[in-house]
């Protein structure tokens, strides 16, 4: 099974950059997508071979989430049932038979940290509920996580060790999350490979200098880790200031 995430940074702006032939070339089983930036209803998408869902914000052309999956999923949820958390169409929940699919767009901490109180309270709440859907079935999740783990993880950490994605906050809490019996795919497969990035500023042709920030992942329960043929990182992909990246997992 194929599985492909990417923080579009809005799809009606993507798919004017090549983002149709991309997802038809993946010919992916499963098509996550984070910061959508729209209502539903205000761009029409073609794409019959897919069950589309979308969850967006209140606020329009902020944040949201959209899945596209060629399977039926038993259920879909939109949230995870906390009110505080649920105004920003950050989550989207597929139910299948043998696993969730948990599609997710973090919240950022924000210049100055000016969001990371509620960051850290997001965290400890979507972790609990990950914890939850893990006890019933195996929880593949994937998105933009808004942190860069460890400093393999973006070019410059320690220019960066204060500022949003990149503080000890941030990464104690994804080092909590990987504690409580999930996995980060692409470093379980390739733990020291450097030079691994999806996301890059629109400053300084930082893309092009490939100075960037690993901060897009696919995180799966631990009992899935037999499971896991490869992690890929589309990085020659354009379109958004983030790369898709990939998951080939037998399930």
């Amino acid at each position: 099974m194929k599985l492909i995430s990417w923080n579009v940074n809005g799809l009606r702006a993507v798919y004017k950059k090549g983002f149709e032939g991309f997802f038809i070339g993946m010919d992916a089983d499963i098509f996550c997508i984070q910061e959508t930036k729209m209502q539903e209803g205000q761009f029409e998408i073609n794409l019959p071979s897919y069950n589309i869902y979308m969850n967006s914000a209140i606020k329009k052309g902020y944040s949201g989430t959209a899945v596209f999956t060629k399977m039926k999923p038993i259920n879909v949820k939109y949230g995870i049932d906390i009110e505080e958390h649920d105004q920003e169409g950050r989550v989207i929940t597929l139910e299948f038979d043998k696993f969730f699919l948990v599609d997710v767009y973090t919240p950022n901490s924000q210049r100055e940290l000016t969001r990371l109180e509620y960051r850290m309270k997001w965290e400890d709440d979507f972790r609990s509920y990950l914890k939850k859907l893990d006890k019933v079935k195996p929880v593949i999740m994937c998105g933009d996580l808004n942190v860069a783990h460890n400093e393999i993880d973006l070019k410059n950490p320690k220019q960066n060790r204060k500022n949003a994605g990149f503080t000890d906050e941030e990464r104690s809490k994804m080092t909590e999350l990987l504690n409580s019996g999930f996995i980060d795919t692409y470093r379980t497969l390739y733990p020291t490979q450097e030079d691994a990035y999806t996301w890059w500023s629109y400053m300084a042709n930082a893309r092009e200098k490939n100075i960037g920030w690993r901060i897009d992942y696919f995180i799966t329960s631990k009992s899935l880790k037999s499971k896991i043929k490869d992690a890929k990182i589309y990085s020659n992909i354009g379109g958004s200031d983030h790369c898709p990246v990939g998951l080939e997992i037998e399930i």
